[in-house]
């Protein structure tokens, strides 16, 4: 098993440190802690806006670009959070709670270090649980056939209209939309076109790029300009980057337990770094002797919240590369740039493409090393950015989001369709609908089709087969449970409401 371990590090090792991908690191890694650092911009719009570069990447190179833009945004959106109490990513919403107390007590750089080291040690411990967790789900998943596969994905569908952001209905109304968008195209088995129109650019389906750049890219654009993201910086001078030690001995209990709190959340569809946040905030006010200072600057509140959403936001990644199930929205991009590169996200990519899943895993070993360089020198410079004023960051954002959606297929039906998923994006905020399940929908959509088709085919079309195999029927009883115990938290509430 050890050696399995060395030779499967040594492979990632030989991936994640070629030159070209380490500069593809760095550069994610900075991108990441920028978009993360400037509000109103987001790790899920920049992933959807970057895409299209991906295009001339090898999948490896691509994917470790990808995730250092992605667990980078995790850090620099604590700086934000700290300095002018907004949040630069959602995850480090609970963060401005005890974070700009402390920057507003004039321990800005106390509150920043701590902030960075939790992130760092939560990344680290989460890199070595994806190489542990990931192959033993690969393992334990080539005992699933069609119908289980179909299952599977159900549960985890299911799990995501649990967990999201709006009302189990209005998930559920999201996660049938992004079905229905995703079948539109070419039939896979009869080879017809469905609900194309007429249109000719929609035979091979809707561009994922321009409707991931839309719905995450355009409808933030529209959304920060309607409410503006101007807030009170703290512009004195930042001094004591490094926490003293009593400091670290009451900040690193928080961080560990936040650690694994972000690992458990994070693989679970649905989890992530925001929900694994929160948990961690409400685990260390639990735990806390003084909990009234929670709120007015507590140390735990910022160490253990910052370490459960960098460890949330990595270990989503097991799912993805171990069962093809992306768990959030960002998981969702993920997933999409490697059907673009011609891979599908399952159990098989550790088999067939070690290099891609151990590059990976390495990479992010690696990345955490640099964002803790880059991030605790130079934040003078984030200082400096926060002052840009959103009126000219947008217009090269939207510039970046044509050029983007029109190289996919040199189409500017794509770039119309973008604008189109960008209005629809910007009402589904205002009426308070989470988009989250409708793109994962339509990322599992064919692939949920093509298990349900085979697995009726193989059963000459009985519906028993779901229940004849025994892992298919666990699942699919879970995901009953599971809406069960939805509905009746969601009564219990409505109810509360009512009284109240």
């Amino acid at each position: 098993m050890l050696d399995l371990l060395i030779s499967n590090f040594s492979i990632g090792f030989a991936a994640a440190f070629s030159p070209e991908n380490l500069l593809l690191c760095f550069v994610g890694a900075l991108l990441g802690t920028l978009i993360g650092v400037l509000p109103g911009i987001g790790s899920v719009a920049t992933i959807a806006m970057l895409l299209p570069i991906t295009f001339g990447l090898p999948p490896t190179s691509a994917m470790i670009m990808l995730a250092g833009i992605y667990y980078g945004a995790h850090y620099g959106g604590s700086t934000t959070a700290i300095l002018v109490n907004l949040p630069g990513e959602a995850s480090s919403v609970i963060t401005c709670l005890d974070g700009y107390a402390l920057a507003r007590a004039g321990r800005a750089g106390e509150a920043l270090a701590l902030a960075a080291i939790g992130s760092f040690i939560a990344g680290c411990l989460t890199t070595f649980a994806i190489a542990f967790f990931g192959p033993a789900l690969t393992v334990a998943t080539q005992w699933l056939g069609a119908p289980d596969y179909f299952a599977l994905m159900v549960l985890g569908l299911l799990a995501v209209i649990v967990l999201s952001r709006c009302s189990m209905l209005k998930a559920l109304i999201m996660l049938m939309a992004g079905f229905l968008l995703s079948m539109v195209g070419t039939d896979l088995i009869t080879a017809e076109p469905r609900m194309t129109f007429g249109i000719p650019e929609l035979s091979d389906g809707i561009s994922f790029v321009a409707m991931s750049m839309g719905l995450f890219g355009i409808s933030e654009i529209i959304a920060n300009y309607a409410h503006g993201t101007d807030g009170e910086i703290i512009t004195r001078k930042i001094e004591r980057l490094l926490p003293s030690r009593k400091v670290m001995r009451q900040a690193l209990p928080s961080m560990l337990r936040g650690t694994g709190i972000g690992m458990f959340l994070g693989m679970l569809p649905g989890g992530g770094g925001v929900l694994s946040s929160f948990c961690s905030y409400a685990v260390e006010k639990k735990f806390s002797k003084h909990p009234e200072q929670f709120g007015r600057g507590a140390v735990e509140g910022v160490a253990g919240p910052e370490a459960a959403n960098n460890a949330g936001a990595q270990a989503s990644f097991i799912p993805l590369l171990s069962l093809g199930i992306p768990s959030n929205a960002v998981m969702a991009l993920m997933g999409g740039a490697l059907l673009i590169q011609g891979i599908t996200p399952g159990p098989h990519v550790i088999a067939t493409q070690p290099e891609l899943f151990w590059g990976i895993v390495v990479s992010m070993w690696v990345g955490n090393v640099m964002l803790l360089v880059i991030n605790l020198p130079l934040i003078g410079l984030w200082v400096k950015l926060l002052a840009v004023p959103y009126r000219v960051l947008a217009p090269m954002i939207l510039v970046f989001c044509c050029i983007g959606a029109f190289s996919v297929h040199n189409s500017v039906f794509d770039v119309l369709l973008m604008m189109g998923f960008g209005v629809f994006g910007y009402l589904l905020m205002k009426l308070e609908y989470d988009p989250t399940p409708l793109l994962l929908a339509f990322i599992l959509g064919p692939l949920i089709e093509e298990n349900l088709r085979r697995a009726l085919q193989l059963s000459d079309g009985s519906p028993a087969v779901f229940i004849e195999s025994p892992i298919s029927a666990v699942l699919l009883i879970l995901s009953a449970i599971l809406v069960i115990v939805a509905l009746a938290l969601d009564f219990r509430a409505r109810r509360a409401a009512v009284a109240s």
